[in-house]
């Protein structure tokens, strides 16, 4: 502990739970916590509480990271099932009916990709708000626990079903490839 912060230790109820947190010394601190001399725009704020805020959404911001990557790979799907799609389009050198059962299939691909990039996106969304409305709370002193609990439940429920219909594309592009005949 910081000296000056030694003076005790005062049992308080944060976001996780009761924690000790340490109490001022009153001979260098005012009443609020605070040095006198502190500027008045740091007199409301509370190191400690921002501290802990931050560590909160640290997990937040890995998934994040993971949800972005994830995003990239699904972005980089759809554009290949486009691209195919476009190719498949101008070309005159298939039977018709291969080419439009390839085609149907390529569209079924696209709206799973579709889907599971939205949802994924959502997921994302609520994550971001979660951070947000971690930090906004410290800020006006209000108790988020049961908006937190329930948009991070939305944003896994949504990344599960984005993660779920990037499953069902996978297996349809794999089913193509079982559907044409093996050349010996």
């Amino acid at each position: 502990m910081r000296p000056g912060l030694t003076h005790g230790l005062k049992r308080h109820r944060g976001m996780t739970g009761y924690m000790l947190r340490p109490t001022p010394n009153p001979d260098r601190f005012g009443r609020d916590g605070i040095a006198e001399h502190a500027p008045q725009r740091y007199k409301g704020l509370d190191v400690a509480s921002v501290a802990n805020v931050i560590q909160l959404a640290v997990a937040p911001a890995f998934l994040l990271t993971g949800s972005g990557a994830m995003l990239a790979v699904m972005a980089g799907r759809l554009a290949r099932v486009v691209d195919r799609f476009r190719e498949l389009h101008e070309s005159d050198g298939w039977k018709h009916e291969q080419k439009s059962i390839e085609m149907q299939l390529l569209l079924k691909r696209s709206r799973w990709i579709h889907r599971a990039i939205t949802l994924s996106t959502l997921a994302a969304l609520l994550v971001c708000i979660v951070i947000a409305t971690l930090f906004a709370a410290v800020e006006v002193g209000w108790n988020p626990s049961r908006l937190i609990s329930l948009l991070f439940i939305c944003a896994m429920g949504s990344l599960i079903s984005g993660m779920l219909c990037f499953l069902r594309e996978i297996a349809l592009s794999t089913d193509i490839i079982e559907e044409f005949p093996a050349s010996s």
